[in-house]
């Protein structure tokens, strides 16, 4: 019978690359920082140098390594130059896709323009990551973990978000696509859906009334708040923890779809 690994073991990242797209975000930045405590050298990559300066100086300031790495989710060129940054860097061994952008524009009044941007940002950039960055990932030492964030917003339509619902019902299905994809490369590829957590891209849609319906349909009664999704992430991360889950989708939601009348 093999030891039995101890809680710090199985969650010890020490040794292991990290890239964290949309880690300039309010929860792509608390998954950086988090993934630099539990050890993991953090590549933070966004478009906002002054965003991701500020998380990568908070990870450095609590005794992690970190860097920035400019990022256009939109644009393949600009991560085909992170790639070779990385890549020069010796590649990584866990990929976090974070990015996020939604609207409230009602279905009748909603533009191509708009439609196009929600599923770029949310679900292509998914796609580019994956098909770019994958081949950095390939046969490490203890495997490797792909992380999609996905929504509360990707099961049972929600009403306002019709653009961004759509999109990350796409990252549930490219997430459990790519995990039989990506198997033979030792690459596990997972989602997070989380439930309500305040942060920019969903600030206008959390208005007072809103919110409290969200709560009133949460069994526990309230909204969540970041660090609440640490567990799962360092989970998915650690191949120690999880190295027998891929086409997971994990909810951490308070119970919200679970809740029916």
């Amino acid at each position: 019978m093999t030891a039995v690994s101890t809680p710090g073991e199985l969650f010890d990242l020490t040794g292991s690359r990290a890239a964290v797209i949309g880690g300039t975000g309010v929860l792509g930045g608390r998954f950086s920082e988090c993934l630099a405590a539990a050890g993991a050298e953090v590549v933070v990559l966004g478009r906002s140098v002054e965003r991701g300066g500020a998380v990568v100086d908070a990870i450095l300031k609590a005794g992690g390594n970190a860097s920035f790495q400019s990022l256009d989710v939109t644009d393949r060129a600009s991560f085909d130059r992170a790639a070779a940054v990385l890549q020069d860097a010796g590649g990584f061994d866990i990929l976090v896709n974070a990015p996020g952008v939604n609207n409230t524009t009602p279905f009748a009044d909603l533009t191509d323009e708009e439609w196009n941007r929600l599923l770029d940002v949310n679900l292509s950039s998914v796609f580019r990551a994956c098909q770019v960055f994958s081949p950095l990932m390939q046969n490490r030492p203890l495997g490797a973990s792909i992380i999609n964030i996905s929504s509360a917003s990707s099961g049972p339509p929600l009403s306002r978000v019709l653009g961004y619902g759509v999109a990350k019902a796409g990252v549930n299905n490219i997430t459990q696509y790519l995990a039989r994809e990506f198997a033979h490369d030792r690459i596990r590829v997972n989602a997070i859906i989380p439930g309500f957590f305040p942060a920019e891209q969903n600030r206008a849609v959390l208005t007072r009334e809103r919110v409290n319906s969200i709560i009133g349909h949460t069994p526990l009664q309230r909204l969540g708040v970041p660090e609440e999704l640490d567990g799962a992430l360092l989970w998915l991360a650690a191949s120690r923890a999880s190295g027998f889950v891929t086409g997971a989708l994990v909810t951490v939601d308070g119970g919200f779809s679970a809740m029916t009348i």
